[in-house]
């Protein structure tokens, strides 16, 4: 199996988002607008997904937002 994709974002997106690549402000917003987007539209269906087909992964996940507050 190849290499783990993304977990909210691109290694790209991340890059942009943190300052690391230097984009114009314009697809900087348009990036941080997208990634935004993808978290209020998918992100706890996602969640809802995981809690009931693969506990394993939601744990993690609520261990890391819980843990990390």
């Amino acid at each position: 199996m190849a290499e783990e994709g993304r977990a909210l974002m691109t290694e790209r997106e991340r890059e942009i988002i943190t300052g690391e690549a230097e984009v114009t402000d314009n697809y900087r917003y348009k990036v941080e607008s997208l990634v935004r987007n993808r978290v209020k539209k998918k992100f706890a269906t996602d969640i809802a997904v995981l809690k009931g087909h693969l506990p394993e992964a939601y744990e993690i996940i609520e261990e890391e937002v819980c843990d990390n507050e």
